[in-house]
């Protein structure tokens, strides 16, 4: 079936947040599009454009010509987009006993949207053709953080992963050590933007991670895409 849609589970009168599946000619008013697929993405009409796995755009009035599968996320209202914890969005800290206390920063509910088979080193863009495909399990969240919020320097996890920044301004950054004043790369990432993984694959369900965070210059809004093992 084409154009299968569903909303996501951390939709709501302040986001607008969709998966579409086996797109075809779908139009987009407004939002940044999502491309949650190991496929091309095909954008535009009379210029047809690729939008490569992984990545995003932000469209208006712009249409999806073919997709495997997307998102479609909207910040609809953001007066007292801030609320988002007194709508079932919870502070990092109640997961992780060490976080910051004075850091805000708030996961969505989270969405486990299907599977995916892929080569995790294509998916790290350390080689170009597929060699050894697995099958992952996909999850999808939304974070929230006012300006200029340190959302904290790590370098593990259990996934594979990527963000799109939805709403507002921030940076994905790496640093050499758990300093800030290691920092040694800068990614920004205005609205509609995906960064490249930062993640390098060292063996099965293996990889690691360069010391890393967000870092929200204004207030603002991201997905986190996990391809779990």
């Amino acid at each position: 079936m084409q154009n299968l849609t569903r909303d996501l589970a951390f939709a709501d009168e302040f986001i607008s947040a969709q998966l579409v599946e086996n797109v075809s000619d779908y139009d987009v008013a407004d939002a940044v599009v999502v491309n949650i697929s190991p496929s091309p993405m095909i954008t535009g009409d009379e210029h047809p454009a690729i939008v490569p796995a992984w990545k995003s755009t932000w469209l208006k009035g712009g249409r999806i010509r073919s997709a495997e599968r997307v998102a479609i996320i909207k910040v609809v209202k953001p007066t007292n987009l801030g609320g988002c914890m007194f709508r079932g969005w919870d502070w990092l800290g109640n997961r992780i006993r060490s976080f910051p206390r004075d850091t805000p920063l708030y996961i969505s509910p989270q969405d486990e949207i299907g599977t995916v088979t892929i080569d995790p080193r294509v998916f790290t863009n350390e080689r170009a053709a597929a060699e050894a495909p697995q099958t992952f399990t996909m999850k999808l969240n939304l974070w929230w953080s006012p300006g200029d919020t340190d959302c904290f320097i790590h370098n593990e996890h259990p996934f594979l992963e990527t963000h799109t920044q939805i709403y507002g301004l921030g940076r994905m950054q790496k640093f050499r050590q758990r300093d800030e004043a290691s920092l040694y790369e800068d990614v920004v990432m205005p609205i509609g933007y995906s960064h490249d993984p930062f993640c390098r694959v060292t063996g099965e369900n293996q990889w690691t991670y360069p010391w890393h965070r967000y870092y929200a210059d204004t207030d603002s809004v991201w997905l986190a895409v996990e391809l779990h093992p």
